[in-house]
């Protein structure tokens, strides 16, 4: 028995309803659990590179905070006693806060070592984060930077 066109197409579409009106269950449970383990890849990746920012920040923050103590300690002949004075002699615009404490409070280092002959006072030498927390990338503690 040969069909005509029309009733080929009637006989196909029927079929056709009943196949794909949607996506079986076991479909969904696959589709969903691929995506959950690429959100699970992505997320711990994700997680490290907001670390690696951070540690990327402190690590600026610390070097031109150390260069202005540096530049002023030269340009003054004495070192400066706290943060403030370096952004009252506009030598930092701001104090910059901690990425990881997200305080402006930093743990100064004061030592008795000049750094020229004619530097009259001595005062703040370093700064230092005042984070308890450690790099998760090569395990040092962020206060010892």
């Amino acid at each position: 028995m040969t069909l005509t066109p029309i009733q080929l197409r009637r006989k196909l579409g029927a079929q056709a309803d009943r196949r794909g009106a949607g996506f079986t269950l076991l479909e969904l449970m696959i589709v969903i659990t691929i995506i959950l383990i690429l959100l699970s890849i992505g997320s711990g990746r994700y997680q490290q590179s907001v670390i690696r920012a951070k540690e990327a920040a402190l690590r600026q923050d610390l070097f031109v905070m150390r260069q202005a103590i540096h530049q002023f300690t030269i340009d003054k002949q004495a070192a400066p006693q706290s943060l403030d004075d370096l952004v009252s002699a506009g030598y930092l615009r701001e104090i910059p806060p901690d990425p990881f404490t997200l305080q402006r409070d930093w743990n100064p280092v004061f030592e008795d070592t000049l750094l020229t002959p004619e530097q009259s006072t001595t005062g703040m030498s370093d700064v230092r984060s005042r984070s308890e927390r450690t790099s998760p990338f090569d395990g040092t503690a962020y206060s010892s930077w």
